[in-house]
């Protein structure tokens, strides 16, 4: 028999009883294994911490080094590494003569939970590395040789993985090496920050992922000079001081996402997307949307592009001249924008937008990535019911549901670094961003995911805004797509996938990165590349990628390139923001944005 035919033989032989079965076994493993570590705490003398501070020393902790003739509590350290690896050996059994194990083992180097050395130098260390390893990649692989609807796969392996990554070895003091010597280097201090660091979450309601008193809106975040120049419920319209004496007739318009605050693409002067486009003579209008609360329950998606875009988009037109305004749509922003050219289209106004160009942004909804996990009948109806008396979904479950599908970078990797080692995390604009999430309307909320990722009615067709059928196969705007390699929100086959029903002339760009540093990546970056040049995206993904070529650098200056098509002529700027229609209101960043949230309690 094939390694193939024999590998689903044995997928066929465990049905989804028997896999439930075995998961559940991990439960009764992992409870046998702490009553085993917590009879070993107990045995000792006196208390944890002054018992562990008087073990653990550099010398004691040498790699190789035996632990017979130390002291009882000394051997704690092996008894706890002793029985992580009879754990992990333990759950490897069900799966270690079977298919899903064939091949060789990945490289642990390419983990970077296990770069210290000591995964390597220390035999022990080194063998609870590999089962690990082993468990992890033998149970995913069984997961999906499930016989398993799509979705519910999707879930199997999502909640699988998650609980693996939550069991790694790394995350326990006694079997982490970086905490241990951290320990010992600081005569137990670093654990007593630790517990600090956590005890301060605990307070706040959440992880700390950066230094966020380093950073202040409208000082180092979100500080490009610019004015509010009009105002609504739904949002802010920012008009930008211009940085060149001469610019293009023709404005940038920003649709940020309205899941997040805009100032992502405003961050610090060295890589602020906004900064840059003015210092390449665009002028600039951005969006701000407002952050909800009860006083906006009743806020739609039919608002948000009505009240939102097209008007944002008028008004900036109007100060601009009438000079039509080339939009741009990030993530959330730029399905929004895309309904907005379609109720463009219908109502016979599409030449007031000369371009759009769409950055990870999805129209075509089948394959959601992994926060399709998130994603169905029964988490939407919890979610109503759960907001039906306030009116908005609460963005700090949205942070925490963001954090979830990227656990290891956003979660475990901090749990070990600011509880495990005492670290204080280091100053990170984007992670400070990330930090500050916004509400979001119910209504608005509903119909965005039942209608599209539920129902995928965008592409199909069969979505009606603002009393206007949606059809992207008739809007002819000249468009840039923009996807990223290792975006895990927004798929880039998925962006491809909406971009080749489009209508109009398109550019599609592949850069590297995910779906925030992808698109963050100003010029200069190390490292940066991107794929273009592949033709049209309706002849298919495989031609498009044997026709594009790679090319160094950062995607931002291939788009400037294509913008200055779209961008009129060049004329003085204007001396200063707003004019007689639309006075200036406040200045920039604006009050919408600095309306932050409470995680306590």
């Amino acid at each position: 028999m094939s390694r193939e035919n024999d590998g689903k033989a044995a997928a066929g032989a465990l049905g989804p009883d028997a896999f439930g079965r075995l998961l559940s076994s991990v439960v009764e493993l992992n409870r046998k294994f702490l009553e085993t570590l917590i009879r070993e705490w107990n045995s000792g003398e006196s208390g944890l911490l002054p018992a562990s501070a008087n073990l653990f020393s550099k010398a004691r902790l040498q790699a190789g080094e035996t632990l017979e003739g130390q002291p009882d509590r000394l051997r704690l350290l092996a008894t706890f590494q002793e029985a992580q690896l009879n754990f992990w050996q333990a759950l490897l059994e069900p799966v270690r003569h079977s298919p899903f194990l064939s091949g060789p083992l990945p490289a642990p180097a390419s983990d970077p939970r296990f770069r210290d050395a000591e995964w390597r130098n220390n035999p022990r260390l080194k063998k609870l590395m590999e089962a690990y390893l082993e468990v992890s990649r033998g149970y995913l692989a069984m997961a999906e040789a499930q016989d398993m609807e799509p979705g519910a796969k999707r879930k199997l392996k999502f909640y699988l993985r998650y609980i693996l990554d939550a069991l790694a070895p790394t995350n326990f003091f006694l079997t982490n090496p970086e905490a241990i010597r951290c320990f010992c280097e600081t005569g137990g201090e670093s654990l007593v920050r630790g517990l600090e660091n956590l005890a301060a979450d605990l307070r706040r309601g959440r992880l700390t992922l950066a230094d966020e008193s380093a950073f202040r809106l409208g000082e180092n975040l979100a500080a490009t000079p610019g004015e509010v120049i009009y105002a609504n419920p739904v949002m802010q319209l920012i008009q930008y001081y211009p940085r060149t004496p001469v610019v293009r007739a023709r404005p940038l318009f920003i649709v940020p996402p309205c899941i997040n605050k805009f100032y992502i693409l405003d961050l610090q002067a060295h890589n602020s997307f906004v900064r840059a486009c003015l210092d390449r003579g665009f002028q600039v209008f951005l969006i701000s949307w407002v952050n909800p609360d009860r006083r906006h329950r009743d806020l739609d998606w039919d608002d948000y592009v009505c009240r939102g875009i097209i008007e944002g988009a008028e008004t900036a037109a109007k100060i601009s001249g009438g000079e039509p305004v080339n939009a741009l749509g990030y993530c959330i922003g730029g399905t929004l924008l895309g309904c907005a050219l379609a109720v463009l289209k219908a109502r016979r106004r599409a030449r007031l937008v000369s371009s759009a160009t769409f950055l990870t942004t999805l129209f075509d909804f089948s394959d959601p990535g992994d926060i399709g996990v998130f994603v169905d009948e029964q988490v939407l109806a919890c979610q109503e019911r759960a907001a039906a008396e306030r009116g908005y979904i609460p963005g700090q479950d949205l942070f925490h549901t963001f954090s979830q599908v990227r656990a290891n970078d956003l979660i475990w990797s901090y749990v070990v670094s600011n509880y495990l080692k005492g670290l204080d995390p280091p100053p990170f604009d984007i992670l400070s961003w990330n930090c500050d999430p916004v509400n979001l309307p119910l209504p608005l909320y509903r119909r965005f995911i039942r209608e599209m990722y539920l129902e995928n009615r965008l592409l199909a067709g069969d979505l009606r805004v603002c009393g206007v059928r949606v059809e992207l196969g008739k809007i002819k705007t000249p468009a840039y797509f923009l996807a990223t390699m290792d975006d895990h929100l927004v798929p880039w086959k998925g962006c491809f996938a909406g971009a080749a029903r489009y209508a109009g002339a398109r550019e599609f760009v592949l850069g590297r990165g995910g779906h925030v540093a992808g698109v963050i990546n100003p010029p200069g970056k190390e490292g940066s590349f991107y794929r273009a040049g592949g033709g049209r995206p309706g002849a298919g993904l495989e031609a498009w990628w044997s026709g594009s070529e790679k090319h160094p650098g950062s995607w931002w200056e291939h788009w400037w390139r294509w913008l200055k098509k779209h961008s009129g002529r060049p004329r003085p700027a204007p001396a200063a923001p707003g004019g007689p229609d639309c006075p200036v209101i406040e200045p920039a960043p604006g009050s919408y944005v600095t309306r932050r949230l409470d995680f306590s309690g």
